[in-house]
C-alpha cells in the first residue's frame, strides 16, 4: 500500500519538517499549491494548463480572502455567481471550467493519502472539505455550447473571406506601401487552414517537411498531404499527429502552396527557418497573427465579427461530408477520437438536404415504377 510519504504531492514532501513558522497559514497554503503542482506534473499534465489551474485556486482565494481550509460550499457559488454578472459575463462551459478545476483542487486537498486534512487539522482545527458537488455545478446536459452565432461558412462567404485576403496585396502594392508579402502569407495561410481543416496551433506549427506527396494522387505532387504534428492532446499526452489527404474538391491549394514555397516565402530570407509560415524577422508566425490574417480579411469581406478562425475548420468538415465522403473519412481527415464530435462540426446546406431528398424520392419512385 502506497504511504502518503510516497505519494509525489504529498504535505511531508514541501513542507519543511521541525520548522515552527510564526505565521503557518500561508505557508500551508502555498505549499498547497507547489504539491498540487507537482502531483499534475507526474501526470505529464501540460505546465500550461497546471499553472492556469493554480492561477484559479489563487483567484478564487483572493476572492474569498480565506484558506482552502475554510472554505465553504456558498463561497465558490459566490464566485461563479460574481463572474457570470462582471463587464465580461463567463459563458456556460467556461463555468464548467473553472468547476472542474476546483473540484481536482479540493479532491486532492482532502484526500488522506496527500496527508493535508491532517496537517490542517493539526495546525488550524480544521481540515478542507470538498464545496463542489453535483448539486452546486453546471450539469453537461448539452453536447455543444459555444456561441450558436459560430458557424461554418457558407460556400459563397469562404470565396468572400479569399478574396478579401487577396485584395489586401494589390491594395499594399497600389498604394507603394511595406506589407505585400506578408498580406500574400496571410492570404495562403488562410487558404490552407481551410483545405485541410487545421486547428489554429497545427497551422502554426507546419513545417515545410509536413508536406507529403500521395501516391494515390501524383497530381498534386509534394501537396499531395500534410502531416499534423501539433494535434489537440487530452489527458496529458503530447499533440496528437495525423496525416491529411489532398482531396480533389481541395487541389487548388496546390498551386497556391506551390506558389508560396518556392517563391513567396523565399522573399522573406528565412534561411534554414524550418517553419512554414515565417515573417520579416526570419521567425515563426505567431497564433495571435494567425487569428489576426483570419479577421482583417473577415472585416474587410463584411463577414459576422462572431465567426473566427476556427470556423474555417467546422466549414471543412461541412462541406467535405457535402461532397459525399464518408463520415469515418472526415473524421480521421480532421483528428476527431469520435464521430460525434465530427457530426458537432457539421452544419450542411439546405442545397445537400434537398439533394438526399431527390435521391430518395427517385430512388422510392423507381421502387414504385418497377412494381
Amino acid at each position: 500500500m502506497t504511504r502518503a510519504a510516497d505519494l509525489p504531492g504529498s504535505a511531508s514532501l514541501v513542507l519543511a519538517s521541525g520548522v515552527v513558522h510564526i505565521d503557518p497559514a500561508p505557508t500551508v497554503y502555498e505549499a498547497m499549491l507547489d504539491g498540487w503542482a507537482m502531483q499534475q506534473r507526474t501526470r505529464f499534465l501540460k505546465a500550461q494548463t497546471i499553472q492556469s489551474r493554480v492561477d484559479l485556486v489563487r483567484r478564487f482565494a483572493t476572492f474569498t480572502n480565506e484558506y482552502p481550509w475554510q472554505w465553504q460550499a456558498a463561497e465558490v457559488e459566490a464566485f461563479i455567481d460574481h463572474l457570470r454578472s462582471g463587464q465580461r459575463p463567463i459563458v456556460v462551459s467556461t463555468a464548467r471550467g473553472y468547476q472542474n478545476a476546483l473540484r481536482l483542487f479540493m479532491e486532492y486537498v482532502t484526500d488522506a493519502r496527500y496527508a493535508w486534512p491532517l496537517t490542517c487539522e493539526e495546525k488550524f482545527g480544521q481540515a478542507p472539505v470538498q464545496i463542489l458537488h453535483e448539486w452546486n455545478t453546471v450539469a453537461h446536459v448539452a453536447e455543444y455550447e459555444g456561441d450558436p452565432r459560430r458557424r461554418p461558412l457558407t460556400y459563397d462567404e469562404v470565396q468572400a473571406l479569399f478574396d478579401s485576403a487577396d485584395a489586401r496585396v494589390e491594395e499594399i502594392r497600389a498604394r507603394r506601401r511595406k506589407g505585400a508579402l506578408a498580406a500574400m502569407r496571410d492570404a495562403v495561410l488562410l487558404k490552407t487552414v481551410y483545405a485541410y481543416g487545421l486547428r489554429r496551433r497545427e497551422a502554426w506549427g507546419l513545417d515545410l517537411s509536413d508536406l507529403r506527396h500521395n501516391p494515390r494522387a501524383r497530381n498534386h505532387g509534394r501537396c499531395g498531404a500534410l502531416y499534423v504534428r501539433w494535434g489537440k492532446s487530452s489527458k496529458g499526452s503530447p499533440p496528437k499527429r495525423r496525416t491529411v489527404l489532398t482531396v480533389p474538391e481541395m487541389d487548388w491549394i496546390v498551386p497556391a502552396l506551390e506558389q508560396w514555397i518556392d517563391e513567396i516565402r523565399p522573399a522573406f530570407s528565412p534561411g534554414k527557418l524550418p517553419g512554414m509560415w515565417v515573417t520579416e524577422r526570419q521567425s515563426r508566425l505567431s497564433c495571435r497573427a494567425v487569428n489576426e490574417a483570419f479577421e482583417g480579411a473577415r472585416d474587410a469581406a463584411g463577414l459576422p465579427k462572431e465567426l473566427d478562425l476556427h470556423c474555417l475548420r467546422h466549414s471543412y468538415v461541412t462541406h467535405l461530408i457535402e461532397f459525399d465522403y464518408p463520415e469515418r473519412f472526415v473524421q480521421d481527415q480532421v483528428g476527431h477520437e469520435y464521430a460525434s464530435t465530427t457530426a458537432l462540426y457539421t452544419g450542411v446546406s439546405d442545397e445537400y438536404r434537398n439533394r438526399l431528398l431527390k435521391r430518395s424520392l427517385d430512388r422510392h419512385a423507381e421502387m414504385w415504377g418497377a412494381s
